[in-house]
């Protein structure tokens, strides 16, 4: 049992090494979904790190850092609903870039990888974006949806929470949110060999691990402005909705499925 603080058990972390080369991909794309602060990012980076450890070449993709950029977020609010401002739910994602981004590695051919500046909440410049020559032996892509598929029309009726009661009253960014998922985002899932899910207990622990990593953020960039307490609470309202599906629909569709308790300890996987 070994904590996410101090990272994953080797053994959890070898078992996903050893299944990741086993696919029957030239390429393999490695999928790992998690609600956020789970540890997802922790685990994607010891995966990694034991791959580059055997001499093999690592892409490392995050769904985060295909977030649309701001200008694209601030037109989709004006156009569709308000709430579309704010990054993270399905429809604020660029999936040609990512799939772009896929092939690209899938083909061998140089790349760059997209970056997105979570405090500054926009997209990096193209030009600071680390930059692939030569092609990989694995692709290790993460996201806190990855997989989910879209809910039932009829399970987006009643809010499930102050944000989309108050902010939603009618359904329109929820349901904007969901057609998205069930339209275009099967695509992306799609270009994942195998998929692994980290789950945690239930959604409630997520607001204090989300905490605890923008502290962390925070400690690392000096002078930048990161949210209050109360605001990740709104925040995190945006992602509850299908959190809560992900958790009720990712165990059965995952081809791995690793539990982890409260504070982050492995149970099983």
């Amino acid at each position: 049992m070994t904590s996410h603080a101090h990272g994953f058990p080797a053994s959890l972390v070898c078992q996903a090494l050893r299944s990741a080369l086993a696919l029957p991909r030239a390429l393999p794309v490695w999928g790992l979904s998690a609600l956020q602060g789970t540890g997802k990012s922790t685990l994607a980076a010891q995966l990694a790190q034991a791959a580059h450890g055997q001499g093999l070449r690592v892409a490392v993709l995050s769904l985060d850092d295909f977030y649309l950029t701001r200008g694209a977020r601030e037109t989709l609010a004006r156009q569709v609903h308000p709430l579309l401002e704010t990054r993270g739910p399905p429809g604020t994602h660029d999936l040609p870039l990512a799939l772009h981004t896929l092939q690209a590695l899938r083909d061998g051919r140089p790349v760059a990888l997209p970056r997105f500046d979570k405090l500054a909440d926009d997209r990096l410049p193209e030009r600071d974006w680390p930059r692939l020559d030569a092609p990989v032996h694995l692709v290790i892509f993460e996201g806190w949806c990855l997989g989910t598929p879209a809910q039932a029309t009829g399970a987006l009726v009643t809010p499930i929470n102050t944000l989309e009661r108050e902010e939603d009253a009618q359904g329109v960014w929820r349901g904007y949110c969901n057609a998205t998922l069930a339209r275009d985002y099967p695509a992306l899932w799609a270009t994942c060999d195998s998929l692994w899910f980290l789950q945690p207990p239930g959604f409630d622990p997520v607001l204090d691990w989300r905490w605890q990593a923008e502290q962390r953020l925070l400690a690392t960039q000096p002078g930048r402005t990161a949210m209050t307490r109360s605001q990740l609470e709104r925040f995190l309202q945006h992602y509850e909705r299908i959190s809560r599906h992900a958790l009720a629909t990712l165990p059965a569709i995952a081809d791995h499925v690793v539990r982890v308790d409260a504070q982050r300890h492995v149970l099983a996987g």
